[in-house]
């Protein structure tokens, strides 16, 4: 699906078919935007452009020269878009072509950003001059969305650190439940030193204007995007100290019920002695008595005491 936001006048229109390209000039689209494009319309937009279009390939690429590049058709980036599935992140890549005139985004999945920025775009067209506020609009409100979910992160991090002080049911589940929190905050922090690094390169292009405005925004969203950083740091070292708190928990309940064997093994060891002796088929001491096994069971019970007695005392038990 293809979305053409072209001027017309003061106004801001939309056409929904690459078709119209041969209608408008290069001057007056402010912005492409490319949903699961089919091979039509990718051939049609970089017909436009005079310039080719990201693949797949290319934007899923880590190299920081596929990330981020320049050539004399304008700006060429790739990011992801962070969105939570279930327990986990998933991130979405997409691609950005800065032209001189023109912003196009490709993706392959809806996003509501860029949902209500489209409705925002065409009710005030004035707040929208060129296709680098456009972008910055973008980023400025997937910056907004990467603290949303970094504070919600950090908020079930709290959560899991109530339920060890709470001494709830500490276990293997419990101990997987913090490792995927750590890999969610792994990709976290990937994702926003992606844009960060982004941004950066987008400062020091000589295509970028030179407006000390437009400028000034862009230093102050890498400035948001460097305290983020510094917070998902924060919860990650945070989540380590959590795990080694959880592992310490389950090595004390381990050696508590090690203990509670050992002890129970030494508590019955004299009167397994006593029994073993009496029970040897030769004669024995106090064997001719009806009532000896009561004598018997009494030095059992007296060996099992002292002993009990003596770890006490030495607050073994």
């Amino acid at each position: 699906m293809i979305k053409i936001f072209y001027r017309l006048g003061n106004e801001i229109m939309l056409s929904r078919s690459q078709t119209e390209f041969a209608t408008i000039s290069k001057e007056n689209v402010l912005w492409i935007d490319i949903l699961e494009p089919t091979g039509e319309e990718k051939r049609a937009t970089e017909t436009f452009l005079g310039t080719e279009v990201q693949s797949r390939d290319q934007t899923e690429e880590i190299e920081s020269s596929s990330r981020f590049w320049e050539e004399d058709e304008g700006i060429f980036a790739n990011t992801s878009f962070l969105s939570p599935a279930g327990d986990e992140m998933t991130t979405d890549p997409v691609s950005f072509i800065i032209t001189d005139y023109t912003l196009t985004t490709l993706r392959d999945i809806p996003l509501r950003s860029f949902d209500l920025l489209q409705m925002k775009l065409q009710a005030r067209p004035e707040l929208f001059p060129d296709a680098f506020t456009l972008f910055l609009e973008i980023m400025e409100k997937r910056v907004d969305l990467d603290a949303d979910i970094v504070e919600l992160f950090a908020k079930d991090t709290s959560q899991y650190s109530k339920r060890i002080n709470q001494q709830e049911d500490i276990n293997e589940a419990f101990l997987l439940d913090i490792n995927q929190l750590q890999e969610n905050a792994m990709l976290i922090r990937a994702n926003i030193v992606d844009k960060q690094r982004l941004l950066s390169n987008l400062v020091k292009s000589h295509r970028c204007p030179k407006d000390p405005e437009l400028r000034e925004e862009i230093n102050v969203l890498i400035q948001d995007i460097a305290s983020l950083i510094n917070h998902i740091n924060f919860t990650f070292e945070r989540l380590e100290y959590l795990q080694d708190t959880v592992l310490g928990i389950i090595n004390l309940d381990q050696n508590r019920i090690m203990k509670i064997f050992t002890v129970i093994t030494l508590l019955i060891m004299p009167a397994t002695f006593v029994a073993s002796f009496y029970g040897m088929n030769v004669a024995l001491p106090f064997d001719k008595y009806r009532l000896a096994w009561l004598g018997i069971l009494g030095v059992m019970a007296l060996f099992a005491f002292l002993l009990w007695y003596v770890f006490r005392k030495k607050k073994m038990l």
